[in-house]
């Protein structure tokens, strides 16, 4: 299969790393971990006025009609600028989730507001206890008992809990299921569900090789300017070594990040086999970037007033969201081990959060 991406996506990942680079300075995302909900309203109409919150959400709704082909390379975007705003929960996981759910209903009272920029919605899934972006969701998706019910904002009790990553908001949401609220139940909710796993890994995949390259760039820069001995340490052959290969691993992930886009916009049987190893792949090109550049900025890079810690802490937080290596290593090794047919749900959810 020959697969590209056209110049009109290239383009529109272009003018979006643009609009990220004047509105997504390492001053503003610090500052963002310092406000109440660590979000921004204004940040969020923003990314709404260039189409990326809608970008899946059906022209029928003031969206774009896209696929996660158009996407994938813009979540990329997400990653290297750092932007903590809940694209993941909302634009990649949510808009579709509710498409499928199908409900003309539900679809006409948030798919456009989601578009605008008037919504943000957050997806709980049994793959974790904890929901990203509870706290500035005006919907919540949440699943209880092997179904999928829609929950109002005011229906539901929300207890903040600790993270790693300072950008990263998680909670523990309390709400009681009704008859009322349910929205998907039986095989339809299992498939809904598993659907919604292989997006948001995918998404924070995607995110991943942002978050590697930028690591990468940071790291060479300063090799550029420390200097040893008299000369950049970026010119000694151990410090050259380290980071070829962290660009060896990052460009390796990539086409694997990009089958899987295409897998999941096309519906392909083997869809959850390439999620996986894409968010393994990506995980693993952030996750040596990030050692790597903590290495060749040596004890400065501790500081706590290091930009590194932005990226760093970013591609810890994306390994262990939306599935950790061991879960997305057991539905590798099931697909190897049972050739003939497509990738299991691996509905034990081993590895969660």
């Amino acid at each position: 299969m020959e697969f590209g991406f056209s110049e009109d996506q290239l383009l529109f990942q272009k003018s979006f790393r643009d609009f990220l680079e004047g509105e997504c300075a390492p001053d503003r995302v610090r500052a963002l971990w310092q406000t109440q909900t660590g979000r921004s309203p204004e940040l969020w109409k923003g990314l709404a006025e260039l189409g990326v919150t809608g970008l899946l959400v059906p022209e029928a709704h003031e969206g774009l009609g896209l696929t996660e082909i158009d996407s994938v390379l813009l979540m990329e975007e997400v990653g290297r600028a750092g932007l903590a705003e809940p694209l993941v929960s909302t634009a990649a996981v949510a808009v579709p989730l509710l498409v499928e759910i199908a409900k003309a209903d539900l679809c006409d009272a948030w798919l456009k507001k989601v578009a605008v920029g008037e919504a943000v919605i957050a997806v709980g899934h049994p793959l974790s206890p904890f929901v990203s972006d509870a706290h500035v969701a005006n919907l919540l998706l949440l699943e209880s008992g092997g179904e999928v019910h829609a929950v109002g904002r005011d229906a539901v009790q929300i207890e903040a809990q600790p993270a790693n990553d300072p950008a990263r908001r998680i909670a523990r949401v309390q709400w009681t299921p009704s008859s009322e609220t349910c929205v998907a139940e039986g095989d339809v909710a299992e498939r809904l569900l598993d659907a919604a796993l292989d997006r948001g890994a995918l998404a924070c995949a995607a995110q991943a090789l942002g978050v590697a390259e930028k690591l990468i760039e940071m790291a060479a820069d300063y090799a550029r300017q420390r200097k040893q001995f008299g000369v950049a340490i970026g010119s000694f052959q151990a410090v050259k070594h380290m980071l070829a290969n962290c660009k060896v691993k990052l460009e390796y992930a990539r086409p694997v990040v990009h089958r899987a886009a295409h897998s999941v916009a096309r519906g392909s049987r083997d869809r959850a086999l390439h999620v996986s190893m894409a968010k393994l792949a990506a995980s693993e090109a952030a996750s040596i970037a990030a050692r790597v550049s903590l290495q060749v900025h040596g004890a400065i890079g501790y500081t706590w007033e290091q930009d590194l810690h932005i990226w760093m802490r970013r591609a810890w937080s994306l390994g262990m969201t939306w599935g950790r290596g061991a879960f997305h290593r057991k539905r590798v090794a099931d697909a190897i081990f049972a050739a003939d047919a497509p990738v299991g749900p691996g509905r034990t959810f081993p590895g969660g959060e």
